[in-house]
């Protein structure tokens, strides 16, 4: 009888740590893109510094940083649905458990693609990279308008 419950509880144990992995996994995606969305788009702003068509390559540095804005917000709100697994499943008696892993049905209320990638974590990283963006390209545009001016 308990060896019985000892096995049973480590089916619990087992499936809350195939869960945990998956948060994990999801959380460490949404670190990573966050470094390369930095990264990338630094490179492309000191790339556009030494190009002749400043303006124009500044401008493409938006494109990887919507990209990655919409892809950490996947993972984001893939954790979150996880998390929904997590608690559901934390919450079984030992003999309910089945190893399913379903996070579609945690969806809807907060736990939307939407409703993450408006999130305040998310919002404050990407608005901070854009805002230093546009100083940039103001700072930049303003530079080359006055270099130009002075060479007349």
């Amino acid at each position: 009888m308990c060896n019985e419950k000892v096995a049973e509880m480590n089916n619990k144990i087992k499936h809350l740590e195939m869960i945990q992995g998956v948060i994990n996994r999801m959380a460490q995606c949404s670190f990573m893109l966050k470094g390369w969305s930095v990264t990338l788009v630094v490179a492309l702003l000191a790339l556009s510094v030494a190009s002749r068509d400043k303006i124009a390559l500044m401008v493409v540095s938006f494109v990887p940083l919507i990209v990655f804005w919409i892809l950490d917000s996947y993972y984001l709100w893939q954790e979150r649905l996880f998390r929904g697994v997590y608690n559901y499943v934390r919450g079984l008696s030992e003999n309910e458990i089945d190893f399913l892993m379903n996070p579609l049905a945690f969806k809807g209320g907060r736990n939307t693609w939407l409703s993450t990638m408006f999130s305040v974590t998310i919002l404050t990283f990407y608005l901070a990279l854009l805002a230093a963006m546009i100083v940039v390209i103001i700072f930049f545009s303003v530079s080359a308008d006055s270099v130009c001016h002075g060479c007349r």
